[in-house]
């Protein structure tokens, strides 16, 4: 037996007419305008997200050149410092030791690759885009890196945790 059914006033599409079986459920799909409401709900929360985060990531800091002197202020333990190496000490390093290098950034010379140098010599030196943490430096800047020695084969690469200006 089938029963005609109205539906009560709450619900979508109240006062239409369904066929369906006694104790059956009555399913509603909402209609495309409140699909489309959704949608646009979900863009407009992405995009306001988009706005929120892009200040965070204006201030990546890096290597810009002579004219960039922007430092970001750094917390920590003061007090005595360990002693810093040199580049000529490094390379006879074993590998993944920790140094600490003073001496400038003189070139970027690929994505996240620079060459150090300091008065004993020069070396590469690969810093993630994090470790800058929105400090900038030009190449007449001295600076202070910290790391570990990378040893492949016949080249030697630091690969810095830290850099701060000296």
């Amino acid at each position: 037996m089938v029963n005609t059914r109205q539906t009560p006033g709450l619900m979508p599409n109240w006062g239409q007419n369904y066929r369906c079986s006694p104790g059956a459920k009555i399913v509603f799909r909402p209609s495309t305008k409140e699909m489309e409401m959704k949608k646009a709900t979900i863009a407009l929360l992405i995009a306001a997200s988009g706005l929120v985060a892009a200040p965070a990531m204006a201030q990546k800091g890096g290597f810009n050149g002579p004219d960039s002197t922007t430092a970001q202020k750094q917390g920590g333990f003061v007090g005595p410092d360990v002693a810093s190496t040199t580049v000529e000490e490094a390379k006879s390093m074993r590998d993944d030791a920790w140094v600490v290098l003073e001496g400038n950034i003189v070139r970027k010379m690929g994505k996240e690759l620079y060459e150090f140098r300091d008065a004993s010599g020069n070396v590469n030196v690969e810093i993630d885009d994090h470790v800058w943490k929105g400090l900038s430096v030009g190449p007449n800047d001295k600076v202070r890196i910290e790391g570990e020695v990378d040893k492949d084969w016949n080249s030697v690469e630091i690969d810095v945790k830290k850099v701060t200006k000296a």
